[in-house]
């Protein structure tokens, strides 16, 4: 998730805030890339280039820091490029409002005026994509574990389905589920503290 927000959140306001331009159309194809790259195949070749290769990063297993990076960027990706063309979609619209051009007409910059103003407006359908997408990589996670060894709660779920550990799948799928329902919870929680006219209301 933090990769996928690095990414995507600068790439987003970069393509809503130059749009139609090269910057534009450089992060949209970037992120219809990533969009269109499964992570069953971008894993491999993540650990071919930086493991195999050049040797930067471990293969697999579970240690520190440098462990994560592989598996994170894997699930991150697709993500990310999703987030992005969020980002980008809401912040032109949010763009478009009087209110921004009033922000201008005051004197403010323009970099104020994206970020400050319209952006924060603009992260409700960003938030609502962020929450719904966590269960998703929670358990998409199945495959990213697998490739990379990690012993993560995906990989643990498939293990107990083979070996007919049926109180495993049950806590896995309890887990996930308890997980899957309290993130989408704090993302409605998030929309009174984005936008105040819900938290009057």
């Amino acid at each position: 998730m933090l990769v996928a927000m690095v990414v995507a959140v600068p790439l987003g306001i970069a393509a809503a805030t130059w749009r139609g331009s090269f910057v534009d159309h450089a992060a949209m194809a970037v992120a219809m890339g990533g969009m269109a790259i499964p992570n069953f195949w971008l894993g491999p070749l993540l650990a071919i280039v930086f493991a195999v290769e050049l040797g930067w990063l471990p293969v697999s297993g579970r240690g520190g820091i440098d462990h994560l990076v592989l598996p994170a960027v894997s699930l991150g990706v697709a993500l990310a490029a999703m987030l992005a063309r969020m980002t980008r979609a809401s912040l032109l619209e949010e763009l478009r409002e009087p209110y921004v051009r009033a922000a201008r007409a005051r004197g403010i910059s323009r970099a104020r005026a994206v970020i400050v103003h319209a952006f924060r407006n603009s992260l409700i359908p960003v938030v609502t994509i962020l929450g719904l997408q966590f269960g998703a990589v929670l358990t998409g996670a199945v495959i990213t574990e697998t490739i990379f060894s990690w012993p993560g709660i995906g990989r643990l779920l498939i293990q107990s389905i083979g070996f007919r550990d049926y109180p495993l799948v049950q806590g896995c799928i309890l887990l996930i589920a308890v997980t899957y329902v309290a993130v989408n919870l704090l993302t409605d929680l998030a929309y009174g503290l984005l936008d105040p006219r819900i938290r009057y209301q």
